[in-house]
């Protein structure tokens, strides 16, 4: 069925040169300038698509330039008029800033570094305590960074020392995620003089000596460089504090073109993991950066020094390792192979042999998501759904106890030192705030840790219901809705449906604070765990990938049907919302089901996926994907890319696209090209609008202040599209 649909619609897109549409956009806001067509074809394995919208793929062309602020002027003039959002901004913000938040812990001993969001403040605080009841100090803040400029710094990452002396980390301004590494004496909270530039991404592992590491770093770039080599096959280098403190005269110690003769597959990035008292180091050639399976090698750790490090691969892609550890002499890694709801296994790095490794944790009902190690055991989280726990194991295998939990909910974490014992972990659900709980092995106990203050919000008016929704193919969807208490299915709520479905990511359970200004107006919010993410283990990841992707859309569908059709809500009042990767899903949707959604908020999203080889995160997604270089690359690619699907004259619900200027992961342009041709096809008269955050990036890294006003626009234009008095464009409501 899929094959004769893309069939039709790759007819259908040809036809879009030419064809402009009004829409309706408001009396205080200019309508938003239309885009030229400007055709360009191109022909993939005897297929030939049409692309109306190419030149706006020229970020840095005056053109281009000058339509982004026009449409960027138009969407704000539009959602300043509402005259609702200032009352939901205000509160928004009142319950963002409500309460103190700890979390990211790294343990060092009894030393404890973590990020602490404290209720006014622009971006989390980096501290650290010794003890959990000792003293907290302030090691950097990223907001007093930026002062008096027009751009903010972000903490990208950070890494203590084995002795907890020292700190990496990586700063980057604006949203961009281009870090630069740094390194803090945390004695005296002094800057030393590293900057190293070009280290984003970067995995930074100290060595045992506590005055160098290995860290990663990508190349030096030309006007003449690729865009989709800017930030691709990134080699890992080894610093010594003190020598060269701009970092080019490190030496690489691994990566592709290190060595001849060392295999490194193509890939993102590389880094290496080691511990404070082993001799070995293993080292990482991973695609994506993320947590899929990696290529893996082992070099004695006094070796490992520059180009001539003797590593021996020990495992492929196909082993499906996604987690590595060492202790001492053995390695201890989690694998899908063979296994979808994964384990954990264990091999000596003298000898090893990944493939006839002993089990520690076996495969199980449950999902084992992570593990980390402790004096005591191995700890290791398996999650049931939306609900997770912690487990600990000895090194043997033997001895598997389920820590205790103080009620049920999704674990985060843990946090462990592999000289001490007992774990540090997070526990929260949709309807209960988080709390940090310290597990004492000795007395089997988990405790509050007190580092989490109590909410001041009040959740006694929160209930959730899991489900499950029978998709288009049979398959059993999960589907998580929050809501108020006493909710009465009549059809009438707003309801915003959230999908992402992508690279095994779980849309896990957690409290979020500023659901509440939705919920309190009669809303639903509802999470849509569909194929793609890694709710059921790596068989529900490889159901929503490349060819499978359409499973992705269609259980996303099938979750917003199940809403209207349980009358939760109606089609007039159904958003959908995805982001990232969660574009394709939410694309979809928008294509695939027109009438099902009054509003479509479009997030950072995947779009023209036809093009994203060719941009700086693109290779490293063709794993995930595919590729337009392989015919089965290319019909999957062109089957799940919401641009491609546009047909003109089509009744479209209201979108607004969003996008940040600088964002590294997917490129302005998606949202820019969506925007466009949109804009164009649609008769329904309602606003299709484009969103650009001039000081933002992919999300990550934006201050408190872009997240609230951002929730804030969305919401905002979705209950005034959803016949909200209170949001009605000004001339709306004549």
């Amino acid at each position: 069925m899929s094959t004769f649909v893309v069939r039709i619609r790759r007819s259908a897109c040809l036809a879009v040169a030419g064809l402009v549409s009004v829409v309706h956009v408001g009396a205080h806001a200019a309508a938003p300038p239309v885009a030229p067509v400007r055709a360009v074809s191109d022909t993939y394995f005897g297929t030939t698509v049409v692309d109306p919208y190419r030149w706006l793929e020229d970020l840095k062309s005056p053109e281009v330039q000058t339509w982004m602020k026009a449409q960027a002027d138009s969407t704000r003039g539009f959602l300043d008029a509402m005259p609702g959002r200032a009352a939901l901004l205000a509160r928004i913000h009142a319950l963002s800033n409500t309460d103190t938040r700890r979390g990211d812990f790294v343990r060092r001993g009894q030393r404890y570094f973590y990020e602490v969001g404290e209720p006014g403040a622009e971006q989390p605080k980096l501290v650290y305590r010794d003890g959990l009841n000792g003293d907290e100090h302030l090691l950097i803040d990223p907001a007093s960074l930026g002062r008096g400029s027009d751009t903010h710094y972000a903490l990208d990452y950070f890494e203590p020392s084995w002795d907890g002396r020292s700190l990496a980390y990586g700063l980057s301004t604006g949203g961009s995620e281009q870090s630069t590494l740094h390194v803090l004496d945390v004695a005296t909270m002094q800057a030393l003089p590293e900057a190293i530039e070009r280290a984003h991404d970067s995995v930074v592992t100290w060595r045992p000596d506590n005055r160098s590491f290995f860290y990663l770093k990508y190349a030096k770039t030309t006007p003449d460089t690729p865009a989709n080599e800017t930030e691709y096959n990134g080699r890992t280098y080894l610093h010594v504090m003190g020598r060269g403190p701009d970092g080019e005269s490190d030496l690489a110690v691994f990566g592709r073109g290190v060595r001849q003769g060392l295999d490194v597959p193509e890939g993102q990035g590389t880094y290496v993991h080691g511990s404070s008292t082993s001799p070995w180091v293993v080292a990482v050639a991973n695609h994506n950066m993320d947590d899929n399976p990696s290529t893996l090698y082992v070099a004695p750790l006094a070796q490992a020094t520059g180009s001539a490090t003797p590593w021996k691969k020990i495992a492929d892609i196909d082993d499906g390792i996604s987690q590595v550890a060492v202790r001492g002499d053995t390695l201890f890694f989690l694998s899908r192979k063979g296994a979808s709801h994964f384990r954990v296994l264990a091999t000596p790095l003298a000898r090893p042999d990944v493939r006839h490794a002993r089990v520690v944790v076996p495969e199980s009902a449950g999902i084992v998501t992570g593990f980390a190690i402790a004096a005591d055991g191995l700890y290791y989280r398996e999650r049931d759904g939306v609900q997770s726990k912690l487990i600990r194991v000895g090194f043997d295998g033997e001895g598997a106890h389920a820590i205790p939990m103080p009620f049920e909910g999704n674990v985060f974490g843990p946090t462990t030192d592999a000289a001490q014992p007992g774990a540090l972990f997070n526990l929260q659900s949709w309807s209960r705030p988080p709390a940090l709980y310290a597990y004492d092995p000795a007395s089997d106990r988990s405790v509050d840790s007190g580092l989490m203050p109590p909410s001041k919000i009040d959740t006694s008016q929160l209930e959730s219901k899991e489900v499950l929704v029978t998709g288009e193919d049979g398959t059993q969807v999960p589907l998580s809705i929050v809501y108020r208490k006493g909710l009465v299915l009549d059809g009438s709520h707003p309801t915003f449906l959230v999908g992402y479905g992508a690279y095994g990511v779980v849309s896990e359970s957690f409290f979020w604070s500023s659901s509440l200004a939705w919920i309190e107006r009669g809303g639903i919010w509802a999470v849509a765990h569909v194929r793609g993410g890694g709710e059921y283990g790596e068989d529900w990841h490889r159901g929503g990938m490349m060819k499978t992707k359409l499973n992705t859309i269609f259980d996303f569908i099938a979750c917003g049907q199940y809403l209207v059709d349980r009358k939760y809500t109606t089609p007039q009042k159904l958003a959908g919302n995805g982001g990232s990767a969660g574009g394709i899903t939410v694309g979809g949707a928008l294509t695939w089901r027109p009438d099902l959604f009054a509003v479509i908020l479009d997030e950072v999203g995947m779009s023209d996926t036809l093009r994203a080889e060719t941009e700086p995160n693109g290779p490293p997604n063709v794993s995930e994907f595919g590729s337009t270089r392989t015919e089965d690359g290319f019909h999957g690619l062109y089957a799940m890319g919401a641009y491609q699907h546009i047909v003109p004259g089509t009744r479209y619900p209201a979108v607004l696209f969003t996008t940040g200027a600088n964002d590294p992961r997917v490129a302005p342009w998606h949202m820019m090209k969506m925007a466009a041709r949109v804009q164009a096809a649609s008769t329904s008269g309602k606003p299709v609008l484009l969103r650009i955050d001039y000081d933002a990036g992919h999300g990550i890294g934006s201050n408190r202040s872009q997240r609230e006003t951002t929730l804030a626009d969305l919401w905002s234009f979705t209950l005034g599209q959803m016949g909200d008095a209170d949001f009605a464009a000004p001339d709306a409501a004549k």
